[in-house]
């Protein structure tokens, strides 16, 4: 595990995913603070190795290919990239595969079965996550927004509205800029913070944590308190997903 991951974590890419991988364990997983990307294609995930190349795949040896043909390209993966950790996660209830790829193939993620009770393999991919250190010291996931035009915020000061642009946020905090400065002081608490995430407008409340000069703006942090609605808190780790995963897609092209 390279220095960078160390700190900031390491990518997990689900490749060629179930709908319910998708749906459900992947959705799950990005609540639990986890840096997840879907791949619906060999070359993408070549590449997405070739940048990040200390990453964890789970590959789904029932979609696609042969399950032979899987050996073979998951042997030559690791061959290849010795930095990579491999999971496999499927349906298939074979003991036989099973001990083919831990033991045989040695994958270093495990073999997980999909059963009617996904809360099981949830636990059970969580438990390999942890056990490869999946977070590095990070805890939780950011999307950098400073290029987009569609998070903004705005918050009640001196008797009306300000309008703002997040530069980046997570589910904790965010930070923002304004076109005056509002000379907001720190520890400030403000109750009504409306937020825009593309099309999602959500109310938050934040402490202003303090301030720093970018150029020739004064971009703001934000500490949420702990009296957001946890739905809130839920679909801003979704609209991070969104974003990071568009932003890997477009990164893989």
């Amino acid at each position: 595990m390279n220095n960078v991951s160390e700190i900031q974590g390491r990518k997990i890419f689900f490749l060629h995913p179930a709908v319910v991988v998708q749906n459900q364990i992947v959705a799950e997983l990005v609540q639990q603070e986890f840096e997840v990307y879907l791949v619906k294609d060999h070359d993408t995930i070549r590449k997405a190795i070739g940048k990040y190349p200390d990453s964890i795949i789970f590959v789904d040896i029932n979609e696609m290919m042969a399950e032979t043909e899987w050996e073979k390209w998951i042997r030559g993966m690791m061959k290849n990239h010795p930095d990579i950790s491999v999971g496999i996660i499927t349906a298939n209830h074979s003991e036989d595969l099973m001990r083919k790829y831990i033991n045989s193939v040695k994958v270093d993620c495990g073999y997980t079965v999909l059963k009617a009770d996904l809360k099981k393999s949830i636990a059970h991919i969580l438990e390999i996550l942890l056990h490869a250190n999946a977070k590095g010291r990070r805890k939780y996931i950011r999307a950098n927004t400073e290029n987009e035009t569609s998070t903004t915020l705005n918050l009640p000061h001196g008797g009306s509205f300000i309008n703002g642009v997040i530069k980046d946020i997570s589910v904790v905090g965010m930070s923002c800029s304004f076109d005056h400065d509002p000379e907001l002081a720190k520890n400030s608490l403000f109750r009504d913070i409306q937020i825009k995430l593309q099309s999602m407008l959500l109310k938050t409340e934040g402490i202003v944590f303090g301030s720093r000069m970018d150029s020739t703006s004064k971009i703001y942090v934000f500490l949420f308190t702990q009296r957001i609605d946890p739905e809130v808190r839920t679909k801003i780790r979704k609209y991070i997903q969104h974003n990071l995963q568009s932003k890997m897609d477009t990164e893989l092209k």
